[in-house]
């Protein structure tokens, strides 16, 4: 079957829950979040739940896996805390909890951000995604330009798809 024929498939829309992980961010301050919604949005996608959270991997785990127990959620898309600092532990907490890591999210993700946006410093970039608890968890750095990148290169335009290959043994 053709990657064409999966794309028929899929569902029209996801519906989604959006997590901010910062120390510092409000909900009136939070670019990157409201980007999220927004592009989201626009995409037809269902925004169903949205939260800022401190970067804190218990708090971070305890989020997603609230999220993964509501029927309602089957996205989870987290932006921020995705850095080298020592404070950043967003990507330990979501692959620590991952069943399945899709490894070419955040493979492309660099490669994009090298060619089309910051060059070398794209090997700061962490960027993981996955499966758990067949929900889809995709997490991107923080800033407005990550979130863009990541929301109209590659999850928006696979988020359907990626549904349907999560859902396809449970039919």
């Amino acid at each position: 079957m053709s990657v064409e024929q999966h794309r028929r498939e899929a569902p029209d829309t996801v519906s989604c829950m959006i997590v901010t992980v910062s120390d510092t961010r409000t909900p009136e301050t939070d670019k990157s979040g409201q980007l999220m919604r927004n592009l989201l949005e626009e995409a037809d996608y269902h925004v169903v739940d949205y939260h800022i959270v401190p970067d804190e991997m218990e708090t971070i785990q305890s989020l997603i896996r609230q999220g993964a127990d509501r029927d309602e959620v089957e996205a989870i898309l987290l932006n921020g805390g995705t850095g080298i600092a020592k404070r950043d532990t967003t990507v330990e907490a979501v692959r620590e909890l991952l069943d399945k890591e899709m490894p070419g999210f955040g493979e492309l993700f660099r490669y994009l951000s090298f060619t089309e946006d910051i060059g070398p410093a794209a090997i700061l970039s962490r960027a993981v995604a996955g499966v758990y608890r067949d929900t889809a968890v995709f997490s991107v750095p923080g800033s407005s330009g990550a979130v863009r990148l990541a929301m109209t290169r590659l999850i928006i335009p696979e988020l359907t798809h990626v549904k349907r290959e999560i859902d396809k043994d449970l039919r």
